[in-house]
């Protein structure tokens, strides 16, 4: 089949690399792709947020099956256009993609359905929000209401700095995304990313992983879009991922067909655990990104398999395979991310880099310019490495990453440290 994947960054090289592998994808096109993702695919030129530019591309390309990586297309409504032209697509409805776009909205259907989550309350006005937080105290967590990049949450230790991210948010920091700000309660324990395909009726897990928000070691310095992620998640047991799939997940499937915005595609459920007690952080509609990366690596060709089905209404006749293993990667950043940073700086060492199915690197802001790779983005490139335990995975993903030569990048020594 001819395959379109929508997007740019290691998210999408690591579904173009493995759904490459599956013997049924004749053709693979990415837009708009990146270096990396130009080495095994065709990269095209196209507005991902356009539905019928899509639709039209997708005509012209005889494509037979879309795969949404981003949540700005899915926000967008880029797969409603799609599916009322009769093409297949991988990725849930506009209206459904609230469960990420909007926090309040999210927080709603929590109400509604009774899926444990933190207690909150939701503002556009920042007088009225700073006087909520005062009488709730610190630490608290100040969110965004709408998408912000994964940037848009501040969990503040002190009153200053909660009143501080109400001004930036509600001033203007993230633009209409932060027009609303949702205050939360401060949730303690250790967070896990669960990942389930749904199709309207069926639910099913597909790997679990955690992340590493603060740009530095020890779980320092800003959050960022994630520096680093392993796979799979040693809290997220059998037992507390079935809790958190009765209480959390099912009810909101549930709920949302209920309301007559049935949810098609991926739901990234990031989960707060705490004595075996899963609680909703929050929902996110895509693949996460890097652990969608680490997700790739175990899965490899069967991804087509199982986003296939789902996009089909079929995901009652399929299963994951997973083998006994572990994967990690490990971000390198460009100096100065989540801030401003350089572009156009040359990115050495990366020819010498293993690509099999057990390692290779990830592209994410990059692109070619005279034979060399530079970089363009804030994360770069996603280190991908699996092993027969976490501590081999962290061996080889690290072994690789000091082989390159790139002196303005940067990157957290310390990914896996909760595990290892």
């Amino acid at each position: 089949m001819n395959i379109l994947i929508l997007g740019g960054g290691g998210r999408e090289h690591s579904l173009a690399w493995a759904i490459k592998q599956n013997p049924k994808c004749d053709r693979l096109i990415v837009a708009p792709g990146n270096a990396g993702i130009a080495q095994i695919a065709d990269c095209a030129t196209l507005d991902i947020e356009d539905g019928d530019a899509v639709a039209s591309f997708c005509a012209d390309k005889a494509i037979d099956f879309v795969v949404i990586g981003p949540e700005a297309p899915l926000a967008a409504g880029v797969a409603d256009v799609l599916r009322a032209n009769d093409i297949l697509v991988f990725g849930c409805s506009g209206a459904a993609a609230q469960l990420e776009s909007s926090k309040s909205f999210t927080k709603a259907i929590c109400d509604a359905c009774n899926a444990p989550t933190a207690a909150y309350a939701h503002f556009t006005d920042a007088e009225a929000a700073k006087s909520y937080v005062t009488e709730q105290g610190a630490p608290i967590v100040i969110k965004a209401d709408g998408l912000a990049a994964g940037k848009g949450v501040v969990v503040a230790m002190d009153l200053a700095t909660a009143h501080a991210a109400i001004d930036d948010m509600l001033g203007g920091q993230f633009g209409d995304a932060g027009a609303e700000v949702v205050i939360e309660e401060f949730m303690e324990g250790e967070e896990a990313s669960f990942f389930l395909l749904c199709d309207g009726e069926t639910v099913l897990p597909v790997g679990t992983a955690q992340d590493h928000k603060r740009a530095f070691d020890g779980d320092k310095g800003p959050n960022t879009g994630g520096m680093g992620a392993y796979s799979p998640a040693p809290v997220l047991t059998e037992a507390v991922a079935q809790k958190a799939l009765d209480e959390i997940v099912q009810p909101t499937v549930t709920e949302m067909a209920k309301r007559g915005t049935p949810f098609q595609g991926v739901l990234y459920a990031g989960l707060m655990i705490k004595d075996g007690q899963p609680r909703l952080v929050e929902y996110n509609v895509r693949f996460g990104d890097p652990e969608c990366q680490v997700l790739m690596m175990r899965l490899g060709a069967q991804i087509l398999d199982l986003l296939h089905a789902c996009a089909r209404g079929e995901l009652a006749n399929v299963r994951p395979i997973w083998a006994d293993d572990h994967a990690m990667t490990i971000v390198m950043a460009a100096e100065g991310y989540p801030g401003s940073y350089e572009k156009g700086t040359v990115i050495k060492g990366l020819d010498a880099a293993p690509d099999t199915s057990s390692a290779t690197v990830f592209h994410a802001g990059t692109t070619e310019a005279n034979g060399q790779i530079t970089a363009t983005g804030g994360r770069v490139l996603n280190v991908t490495a699996r092993g027969a335990s976490l501590k081999d995975a962290h061996a080889s993903a690290y072994g690789i990453v000091d082989a390159i030569d790139w002196p303005e990048g940067f990157f957290r020594r310390d990914i896996g440290h909760r595990a290892l």
